[in-house]
């Protein structure tokens, strides 16, 4: 079985959200220091990284990420490129074959050349709301992209997010799909039971046999 960890490390020089604050891990004790153990403290948004948007993060009494089923975060997926530099569009959906026969998608785009640069890119691509429309019409359950929103960055007032969201769809952000083919795998996602939290950091893998 082939597997990818699509997820990116989190770290002080992981992209952040622009005003996010810097992830920070502090060693608190290290054997190398002569200490009986290692430990470690960390601090960051719960939108770091590679991470889940519940419902919760912009829709009220939405359900918390906590609460996400495992059937919605574990499942088969299908990874689809869209090779141009535009947001994506509801017409977009059309020609990639997204007709809802798989509950979890996962958009890969030219955004991958996003993590190769210093600090947070405003030039992502991400999906426009006649997508999104079309997303929640065709009932999938869960969708993911390769940068650090699912929505563009200018976008008024969160449409995208707030109509996902509002749909119970569960949202990934930040994945690194550079080195996975399109095509069907099986999603592994795991993002921190944090409770009652609107979202977490989330370790993401692709298993194809």
């Amino acid at each position: 079985m082939r597997s990818y960890d699509v997820t990116v490390p989190l770290g002080p020089a992981t992209h952040i959200w622009d005003d996010d604050p810097t992830p920070l891990i502090e060693t608190l004790a290290h054997l190398d220091r002569g200490d009986a153990h290692t430990l470690t403290r960390i601090a960051m948004s719960s939108h770091s990284g590679t991470h889940v948007d519940a419902p919760a993060h912009f829709a009220p009494g939405g359900t918390t990420v906590d609460a996400i089923p495992a059937a919605t975060l574990v499942g088969p997926a299908l990874v689809i490129e869209h090779e141009g530099r535009a947001h994506i569009t509801a017409a977009d959906l059309d020609a990639l074959g997204v007709d809802g026969s798989y509950e979890r998608v996962l958009f890969k785009t030219a955004n991958g050349r996003l993590w190769e640069r210093d600090g947070f890119q405003r030039d992502f691509i991400a999906l426009e709301m006649s997508a999104a429309a079309s997303l929640i019409e065709r009932g999938i359950a869960l969708a993911g992209i390769d940068y650090l929103s699912i929505e563009p960055y200018d976008s008024p007032g969160n449409s995208v997010h707030r109509a996902l969201l509002g749909a119970g769809v569960t949202v990934i952000e930040g994945l690194d799909l550079r080195e996975v083919p399109p095509g069907e795998y099986l999603l592994v996602c795991a993002p921190l039971k944090l409770a009652g939290a609107e979202g977490a950091p989330a370790r993401v893998f692709l298993l194809q046999p």
